[in-house]
């Protein structure tokens, strides 16, 4: 096996990340366990939701690891999850500022910036929109179809996994893998994307409830499940990372990928249970909020 053949360090490695998950899903326990008693219903499960994604991230690369064979299946288990998360982020947010009715109630004459990334950030011509009914249903339409459609496409490709025809690194243009992961890539840039308009708009409303450090910890997820992740994949199919037997450069790129992942998600819990677990007062009345710098002034 992989475990029998490493050395004595390796084997503390291993150990060690194998020990940092554990205290991952205990933290994370305990944590929706306060979550459980003390939060209001309403916010309870989403919140909950929120702070499984580092554990649950953490927990499959641990599997990925240990069983390199299921990494494929360990992958997607944390994609569909994300997923999920990424909608559920959205959902806090207009939950902390009082549901959809008081959130338009706060915001009567407001607009949404949509010039924010990762879509439009260079385009600072668009026009504000009005914050409706509507554009809240669209914002909200933008992270749930990424919660629909990533597991569909997912499931897709497992399908086309066992039948021989799809092969995760060969991004050839007659290959369905490219496809899948370019419409895979678009769908998860117009979920972010409704997720950053909505924080460039309350984030200073929220302030007193730590929006913005849960949102720098949702973009470092974002950013070392994705991002890092394709970077070494890349690196490891161009043989830039070596192969080490008996891993080749592709396992061993995964491999490495996995690691990281565990210790980075392990920061990534102890932070948000900080972050989390404290109490913050409630949001003054609507009549009382004034408008972010730059809206016109609420009638009462």
């Amino acid at each position: 096996s992989l475990f029998a053949g490493l050395d004595l360090p390796g084997r503390f490695l291993f150990a060690a990340l194998t020990l940092m998950t554990l205290i991952a899903i205990l933290v994370f326990i305990e944590e929706a366990v306060y979550i459980y008693r003390k939060i209001p219903s309403s916010k309870r499960s989403i919140i909950i939701w929120i702070n499984a994604a580092a554990p649950v991230i953490s927990t499959t690369s641990c599997i990925g690891m240990w069983v390199p064979r299921s990494t494929m299946f360990t992958d997607f288990t944390a994609g569909i999850f994300f997923a999920i998360v990424i909608h559920k982020f959205l959902m806090m947010m207009i939950k902390e500022c009082g549901g959809q009715k008081l959130l338009l109630r706060r915001f009567e004459n407001g607009h949404f910036t949509i010039s924010t990334g990762p879509c439009c950030c260079c385009c600072l011509c668009l026009p504000r929109v009005p914050i409706t009914r509507q554009t809240l249903f669209w914002l909200k339409l933008g992270t749930f179809q990424f919660a629909v459609f990533r597991p569909v496409l997912i499931f897709l490709s497992i399908v086309l996994w066992t039948n021989g025809n799809y092969v995760l690194y060969n991004l050839s243009p007659k290959e369905p893998a490219l496809w899948i992961s370019c419409f895979i890539g678009v769908l998860t840039l117009f979920a972010l994307w409704a997720v950053g308009i909505m924080f460039r708009k309350v984030r200073i409303l929220l302030a007193c409830k730590n929006i913005i450090p849960k949102f720098a910890l949702y973009q470092f997820i974002v950013i070392l499940n994705h991002l890092q992740t394709t970077i070494i994949n890349m690196l490891a199919t161009q043989k830039i990372i070596s192969c080490a037997p008996p891993l080749s450069s592709r396992a061993r790129g995964s491999y490495i990928g996995q690691q990281l992942l565990i210790m980075e998600m392990f920061l990534i819990t102890v932070v948000s249970r900080a972050v989390y677990r404290r109490k913050y007062h409630d949001l003054e009345p609507p009549e009382c909020t004034a408008e972010e710098p730059g809206d016109e002034k609420q009638t009462p």
